[in-house]
């Protein structure tokens, strides 16, 4: 049976799964040579956008457990990318801040991921990027 026979088959829901896979394990083929994770990279663009931060800040932002949080911090800091301050305001909590080399490395997962995207989505076309990306900001909320 074709593909396009196929597709008949599947639900909205599969699909959408389908293509979330397809994308995630692309993610992860793109970031393999910078030498960083997934969440690892999420962590680097958080504190790109956001600038320095309290662990649990980080954590809310990366909506995952503080533990996970320390472990993801963990990594970033064994590599250079980031490093830990004392925060002025209260001795107990501790800043994270992306190092000079850690923002390279942003720099260079932005333009990964950009050629990324346009190598997945190639076989759009411009209206049709355009659509995609209304619907799935009306399903992100």
């Amino acid at each position: 049976m074709k593909d396009a026979d196929r597709s008949g088959d599947e639900s909205l829901a599969e699909v959408f799964w389908s293509v979330a896979r397809r994308l995630r394990h692309l993610t992860h083929e793109t970031l393999e040579p910078i030498g960083i994770t997934p969440g690892q990279s999420r962590a680097v663009a958080v504190l790109m956008r956001h600038g320095v931060m309290r662990l649990s800040e980080l954590s809310e932002h990366l909506r995952i457990a503080p533990r996970s949080t320390t472990e993801v911090v963990d990594g970033l800091q064994e590599r250079g990318l980031v490093e830990r301050r004392p925060d002025p305001a209260d001795r107990r909590a501790t800043l994270v801040a992306l190092t000079d080399a850690g923002q390279a490395t942003a720099g260079a997962i932005r333009a990964a991921r950009h050629a990324e995207a346009e190598r997945f989505f190639a076989g759009l076309d411009a209206d049709d990027r355009e659509t995609l990306a209304r619907i799935l900001r009306v399903l992100k909320g």
